[in-house]
């Protein structure tokens, strides 16, 4: 499986957090800290943006590396991603994931 398939079957090669830790835009650090704000009702600081996927070696979004419920399950279980687990398709955690991204069921999936 690619590495930057995340644990709950994201694509972080496609996450504006990556793509602005890389190219060191800040503006993209901008826009997804406002959109993160927004869409989880808490503020996030521009500087927070700074991630290199959840799987990969390097920084991580402060969410991702430590409060992340399906990273510290999948883990624990020293599971590659969710796509490993048993319990994926009536797990709660991924469930809010794979039940409203088709992409990321698929990427589980393979």
């Amino acid at each position: 499986m690619k590495r930057l398939i995340a644990f709950c079957g994201l694509d972080c090669e496609k996450c504006d957090a990556r793509i602005a830790t890389i190219s060191n835009n800040l503006a993209l650090r901008e826009k997804s800290a406002k959109a993160w704000s927004e869409m989880n009702k808490v503020e996030i600081p521009v500087e927070s943006i700074n991630c290199m996927g959840c799987r990969a070696d390097g920084v991580k979004f402060a969410y991702c590396q430590s409060m992340c419920p399906i990273r510290k399950c999948s883990s624990s279980k020293r599971y590659e991603t969710c796509g490993d687990c048993q319990e994926m398709e009536t797990c709660p955690k991924v469930g809010m994931v794979i039940g409203n991204n088709e992409e990321a069921r698929n990427n589980l999936e393979k």
